[in-house]
C-alpha cells in the first residue's frame, strides 16, 4: 500500500512499449505523487506533477503518453478535468480516487478513463496498470482478421449489394471505421467494441466477454459499463441509418451484430 515518504524497493517490470514515456500526474497530494513519480521514473518514464486540475490542463500544450488523475482535486473536478483533456487530446487516462463507490466508477468509465485505481493502491500495481494501458494503445487497437468481414482495403465504402455483406468498412491504420459511407466518431470503447461485432456478426457476445475484448483490465470494469457504452454506440450508428437496428440485444445473454442487410 502507499506510504509517506518515497517507495522502498525499485519498481521492476517488463513491458514492450518503448521506454522513456511521459506521465502527467494531476494529484493535490504531495506524499502520494511523490510515491507515484518515484515508482515510475524508476521504470524510466518522466513525469510532469501538476497538485491541481487547472495546472494539469494547463500542461497538455507538451507531449505526454498517459495521464494519472485524481478525482477529488482542490480546484476543478476530477470527472470535469477528464471531460476537458477528451476535448482536446485522445489520451489515455487513469483515475486514481479515494472513491470506491460503483456510481463513481461507472462514470469515471463512461467519461472514457482507461482505467480506475482506488486508493491506498500499491505503486507496484499502478506501474502495472500504466504499461498495460500503454500496451494496448500503442497496438492501434487491434487489427482486422484475414478474409473476415472487415478485410476490405477498398477505400470507397460501398452499400450492401447483398444480405449479408456489411455496410462497414475498416481502416485499421487509422483506427477508422466507416457505416454505409459515413465515418464514425467513435470513442476508444466504441471502436473495440464494434470491431468485436463486425469480426464476427451474428455472434452474441456476452458482456464478460466483450470486457475482455475492449477493456485493458476488464475485471476493473462493470456490467453497466459495457450497457452505457453499447447505448452511446448504438446512437451514433441510428444517426447514420435511423431506420436499421445493427446492434441486437439477447436477454440475459449479450448482444449481436445483425447478419441480414
Amino acid at each position: 500500500m502507499y506510504q509517506m515518504g518515497r517507495v522502498a524497493e525499485p519498481v521492476l517490470l517488463s513491458c514492450p512499449h518503448p521506454m522513456p514515456g511521459r506521465i502527467l500526474i494531476i494529484e493535490d497530494e504531495p506524499a502520494i505523487a511523490d510515491n507515484i513519480v518515484y515508482a515510475l521514473e524508476t521504470e524510466g518514464f518522466t513525469c510532469r506533477w501538476c497538485a491541481t486540475g487547472r495546472e494539469g490542463l494547463a500542461a497538455l500544450d507538451e507531449p505526454f503518453d498517459l495521464a494519472v488523475l485524481d478525482v477529488g482535486l482542490p480546484d476543478v473536478g476530477g470527472f470535469d478535468v477528464c471531460r476537458e483533456i477528451r476535448k482536446r487530446r485522445d489520451l489515455p487516462i487513469l483515475f486514481l480516487t479515494a472513491r470506491a463507490g460503483e456510481i463513481d466508477r461507472v462514470v469515471g468509465l463512461e467519461l472514457g478513463a482507461d482505467d480506475y485505481v482506488v486508493k491506498p493502491f500499491s505503486p507496484r500495481e499502478l506501474a502495472a496498470r500504466i504499461k498495460a494501458i500503454l500496451r494496448r494503445t500503442a497496438k492501434g487497437l487491434g487489427e482486422p482478421k484475414p478474409g473476415g468481414p472487415i478485410a476490405s482495403t477498398d477505400p470507397i465504402p460501398r452499400e450492401p449489394a447483398q444480405a449479408g455483406m456489411l455496410p462497414f468498412h475498416h481502416d485499421a491504420e487509422r483506427c477508422s471505421i466507416t457505416y454505409f459511407g459515413k465515418r464514425l466518431d467513435l470513442s476508444r470503447y466504441e471502436y473495440r467494441l464494434l470491431l468485436a461485432f463486425i469480426e464476427k456478426p451474428g455472434r452474441v457476445w456476452s458482456r464478460e466477454r466483450l470486457m475482455e475484448k475492449a477493456w485493458d483490465v476488464p475485471e476493473a470494469s462493470l456490467d453497466r459499463t459495457v450497457d452505457a457504452h453499447i447505448k452511446g454506440l448504438r446512437a451514433k450508428l441510428r444517426q447514420v441509418r435511423p431506420e436499421v437496428e445493427a446492434i441486437v440485444t439477447h436477454r440475459g445473454m449479450g448482444y449481436s451484430l445483425k447478419e441480414d442487410w
